[in-house]
């Protein structure tokens, strides 16, 4: 097994020698060979650039499309539905509305073309709306040009039945996103109760609805009309208990276990909790004696794999080694999760590349810079420990290149 010189978090070296695999009783990560059905679960994958565009904050986005479907066909070789166009694929982050709509249009017709033609046996009897979800929000508005009162509320209303058309002619499931326009327009809960139940009522089938936190985007503070997140819970659930058949299930990135119990616990009879807890997940989706939650999660598009293998474990009654496996790649989650946590993405995109799913480590927006050669460093270190660069010369062949780059050969 290759042997690499790498920077610590401390400050130092370290000599480390790559194991390439998993803990061995875990067992293998394998592709199913039927449906996974014990739980319910999108990847919330990202996007590749084009590796000579000018990948810079402010750049207009171009995507490798060929790159960007090839990662979601190996999600959902693994059985895994893909949750796009989020704040992992960098909406308000680097990808731009068209940008958006041309994902959404392109994700849709491939995962509507895997469904006719029975690609994937992990995907036997699904939907395209299995297949994928999409997320509708506002970032055609520059929050900075709209102020509160009626006529901002209008305005983000707009744009947000705009990407809901968007993304239910394309035939995805539409994921309603957290909103910046909204959260800076909106004067208390009542605007927010208005223009989601005017939206849940114009939406043609169930959707997902996002709460995301300000840990991952600061400027989503006081979402849901306070920032006592207590509060702000009754507030969504009224929502909720109000509009039962329209909402297919939520997705809370707030990253505080004992919240999303609580939360799950009182959600209508139907209404599934998609966790998007990326610190507590295996505790979440293992679940109690009353209920577990289901997933989209940005880590699952880094630990594909073992998250598969996983659920199979889950269907096939071993939960014990089901939880295992997940809690295997927990210390990776919480490291590219780290604070600041809005850069997490860099981790996703540095561990495709290192897998050889994209032939640049590269991010659109410059978001590829987001993270140290350290942090980096350490990401190759827990990725292979948790069986997660199968290629282990390939890795540490561009893990080589890539200090050699920054000056640490």
């Amino acid at each position: 097994m290759p042997t690499l010189t790498l920077p610590s978090l401390d400050g130092s070296t370290v000599e480390y020698t790559m194991t390439g695999q998993a803990d061995p009783s875990l067992g293998p990560f394998t592709r199913p060979e039927k449906p996974l059905t014990s739980r319910k679960v999108y990847a919330a994958a990202h996007v590749v650039p084009v590796m000579s565009a000018d990948n810079v904050p402010g750049a207009p986005a171009q995507l490798d499309w060929e790159a960007t479907l090839a990662y979601r066909h190996e999600l959902w070789s693994y059985g895994l539905g893909v949750a796009d166009a989020m704040d992992t694929a960098q909406r308000g982050m680097g990808l731009d509305y068209e940008a958006t709509k041309e994902l959404i249009r392109r994700s849709a017709a491939e995962a509507a073309a895997v469904v006719e033609a029975g690609t994937y046996p992990a995907l036997a009897g699904h939907t395209v709306r299995d297949l994928v979800a999409c997320g509708a929000g506002t970032d055609q508005v520059d929050p900075a040009s709209v102020e509160p009162g009626e006529a901002g509320i209008q305005t983000v209303l707009a744009a947000y039945l705009e990407q809901l058309e968007v993304v239910e002619t394309s035939g995805a499931k539409v994921i309603l996103m957290a909103s910046r326009a909204l959260a800076k327009v909106a004067s208390g809960a009542q605007d927010y109760l208005d223009v989601y139940t005017r939206l849940l009522t114009t939406a043609q089938e169930p959707v997902v609805l996002h709460w995301l936190g300000p840990m991952f985007d600061p400027a989503l503070a006081g979402y849901w009309g306070s920032d006592d997140v207590a509060e702000a819970t009754e507030t969504f659930l009224t929502l909720i208990r109000q509009n039962p058949e329209k909402v297919d299930g939520v997705k809370v990135s707030l990253l505080d276990a004992e919240h999303e119990k609580r939360l799950r616990a009182a959600l209508p009879e139907g209404v599934r909790l998609y966790t998007g807890d990326d610190f507590n997940y295996p505790e979440l989706i293992d679940g109690d004696d009353t209920a577990h939650s289901d997933a989209l999660l940005g880590i699952f598009a880094a630990i594909y794999p073992a998250a598969s293998t996983a659920l199979q474990a889950y269907d096939a009654g071993d939960a014990a080694r089901g939880r295992a496996i997940l809690d295997s790649t927990r210390e990776l989650g919480k490291h590219i999760f780290s604070a600041p946590t809005f850069y997490y993405k860099t981790g996703i995109a540095f561990l495709s590349w290192l897998n050889g799913h994209q032939s640049g480590f590269q991010l659109v927006g410059g978001l590829h810079a987001g993270r140290s050669l350290p942090h980096l460093a350490h990401t190759f270190v827990l990725a292979d420990q948790a069986g997660l660069l199968p290629d282990p010369q390939l890795a540490a062949e561009r893990m080589a290149s890539l200090l050699k780059t920054g000056g640490l050969a």
